[in-house]
C-alpha cells in the first residue's frame, strides 16, 4: 500500500500481531511444544476442511486475494519490485512491505482469528490458541503474500501489452 494507513488500519495491525503474540504464547503455556501436540495440530488441521464452517476455506482467501489484486496493482503501477522477493531478501524497505500486508490483511487475520475460535469450541470442544493463529496465517496472510507478486506481474504485462496505465477493468478493448 503506497497510501498512508489510516489510523483504524494501523490500529487493526497493532491489534491483530499483540493478540496473536498473546494467542501463541497462551498456546505455547498451556499446551508446550512436544511431537504430540504438532501430530495433534496437523490431525486437527487436516480435518478442518471437511466439517463445519468450511466456508472460511473459501472466504479467507478469497478476500485475501482480493487485497493481494488491489497493492499488487498498486505496486505495477509504481514500479516496484515483487513483493515476496523484496520481504525475503530484505531489499526494498522490506519491513515496510510486510507491515503493508500486514496492514491489508489485519481485518481478514481477525476475522480469520475469531471464526476459528467458534470453530474450536463448537466442533472441537476446546480453545488451542496457537492453533487459531495459525489457521488464520495460512488462510489470510499467505495467501495474500503468495498472489501480490504474480499479481502484479500480470498488470504490469497487461499494462505493458495494451498501453495503459491502470490496472485491467476487465472490459474489452
Amino acid at each position: 500500500m503506497a497510501d498512508a494507513a489510516t489510523p483504524t488500519q494501523v490500529f487493526l495491525a497493532r491489534l491483530v500481531v499483540i493478540v496473536a503474540a498473546l494467542l501463541l504464547g497462551l498456546g505455547l503455556y498451556w499446551y508446550g511444544g512436544s511431537a504430540e501436540v504438532h501430530r495433534r495440530i496437523w490431525s486437527d488441521m487436516a480435518a478442518r476442511p471437511g466439517g463445519p464452517m468450511t466456508f472460511r476455506f473459501v472466504l479467507q482467501p478469497c478476500m485475501a486475494a482480493v487485497a493481494a489484486y488491489r497493492d499488487g496493482s498498486r505496486d505495477a503501477r509504481l514500479g516496484r519490485s515483487p513483493y515476496l522477493w523484496s520481504v525475503i531478501t530484505g531489499s526494498d524497505g522490506a519491513a515496510g512491505r510486510l507491515w503493508e500486508g500486514l496492514v491489508a490483511t489485519a481485518r481478514i487475520l481477525l476475522l480469520g482469528l475469531v471464526m476459528d475460535g467458534i470453530y474450536q469450541t463448537t466442533v472441537l470442544g476446546t480453545f488451542y490458541p496457537g492453533e487459531m493463529v495459525l489457521i488464520a496465517v495460512l488462510l489470510a496472510f499467505l495467501p495474500y503474500v503468495l498472489l501480490r507478486g504474480p499479481i502484479a506481474r500480470l498488470v504490469s504485462w497487461w499494462n505493458a501489452r495494451h498501453g495503459d496505465s491502470s490496472p485491467p477493468t476487465g472490459s474489452k478493448r
